[in-house]
């Protein structure tokens, strides 16, 4: 298997694989993706061993979104029949936020829709992070609000957050098919900005939009480019009442050759498994465990996840161990001095000059949110596997948790 023990090798050195390596991991046959999953399992085991970081999500600001991001069910037109309220004042946020905790997260990911925070916005989620960190004192919190003017990623870090998430969601040659709003390189500034700003970027993307493989490795690359220190991989949610509400491309296996690619690109980097794992993976969720070193516990955004405990069973029974408040996630050589979530300053995650490693409406922000692998990666053939049938049963608006009276699932 050159290929795989290729990347192997490249990814225990955090050298870049070429994009026929990368384009070859999408293309390897459903009869091979064990082995693929064991090879990506080496590197990502090398860097973050057994530990599964704990993420949760609070939902600031629901639906009423002015853009029109077309995966997004928060978006502008959208009929999709999502919760839609206001601000929740600090105190209601932090209570949701405990509850994540008590779960076993380690980050809280405070989320907003709309296209960008005005600064009275600011004000209100470093009111949150505030009341949050008082009550919690080690929490990492990472804010995700749309797209930052300048100040902004300044005044968050002033306010205690840790870090920035915002996506770039696909490749920048056809993100101006999914969002006219706002453009690929607004979301580029937002990401620099965060990282100037001394935070600790998350950016990822959404698979299943319809992109080709090309697509694919385009953000992927563009991704380690910008380096941020966690990649959140979101598998499209076709909800009803959004334009891609047809869009039912992936397949279980196709998941696990996507997230495999990424940890191959972004060997030492947090790569996590966001919006979308439930409906798509479904029972071949443990296996991602072996490629990702993150997820989010209970519900994303708009939509419900699987029962916490659950998930909290699901990372024991395949032999995995949630990564406590007091381990540092990352790398050395990518972790901040002061935090443990990591910082980009000096870290590259790769070899060459300039290297380094939502979501989409459920674990991003508001502006929003096959053939063998025995030869070179130019002899591997494609054999894409079968078209996906919708499962439109297992897209489940939320109704509980934040902005409700309801428990929230954590």
């Amino acid at each position: 298997m050159d290929l795989l023990n290729t990347l192997v090798d490249k990814g225990l050195r955090r050298e870049l694989p070429t994009r026929e390596e990368a384009l070859a991991v999408l293309a390897t046959s459903d009869d091979d993706v064990l082995d693929v999953v064991a090879a990506a399992g080496k590197v990502r085991r090398h860097w973050f061993g057994r530990r599964v970081k704990l993420n949760y999500l609070v939902n600031l600001k629901s639906g009423l979104c002015p853009e029109d991001c077309s995966y997004c069910s928060q978006r502008l037109g959208s009929k999709a029949g999502i919760l839609k309220y206001t601000w929740l004042k600090p105190d209601e946020a932090s209570r949701a936020a405990a509850a994540g905790l008590a779960g076993g997260a380690k980050r809280v990911c405070l989320v907003a829709s709309g296209r960008g925070p005005t600064d009275r916005d600011v004000d209100r989620v470093s009111d949150t992070i505030k009341a949050i960190k008082d009550e919690n004192e080690n929490v990492e919190v990472c804010a995700c609000l749309g797209l930052l003017s300048d100040g902004q990623a300044e005044r968050l870090r002033e306010a205690g957050a840790d870090a920035y998430n915002h996506n770039l969601n696909t490749s920048e040659g056809t993100y101006g098919e999914i969002t006219t709003t706002h453009t690929y390189a607004d979301r580029v500034d937002t990401v620099q900005k965060a990282h100037a700003a001394g935070l600790s970027a998350c950016s990822g993307l959404i698979a299943g939009m319809g992109e080709s493989d090309e697509d694919l490795v385009d953000v992927v690359y563009a991704l380690r480019e910008l380096d941020p220190d966690s990649v959140p991989v979101n598998f499209l949610i076709p909800f009803e009442g959004t334009p891609l509400a047809k869009e039912w491309n992936l397949t279980p296996q196709r998941c696990l050759r996507i997230l495999a690619m990424v940890r191959f690109v972004c060997p030492d980097v947090e790569v996590r498994i966001a919006g979308g794992r439930e409906v798509h993976l479904r029972t071949l969720q443990p296996l991602a465990l072996n490629l990702a070193n993150s997820i989010f516990l209970g519900d994303y955004l708009t939509s419900e996840g699987q029962a916490g405990k659950a998930d909290l069973e699901m990372i024991a029974d395949a032999g995995f161990e949630v990564e406590n408040a007091g381990e540092v996630t990352l790398p050395e050589h990518r972790a901040s001095v002061a935090g443990g979530c990591g910082s980009h300053a000096e870290a590259g995650c790769g070899t060459h000059d300039g290297a380094g490693c939502g979501s989409q409406a459920e674990a991003g922000c508001g502006s929003h949110a096959d053939g063998g692998v025995c030869g070179s990666a130019a002899a591997v053939p494609a054999a894409a596997s079968a078209p996906a049938e919708a499962r439109t049963d297992l897209v489940s608006v939320r109704r509980r948790g934040a902005g409700t009276d309801l428990a929230p699932n954590a």
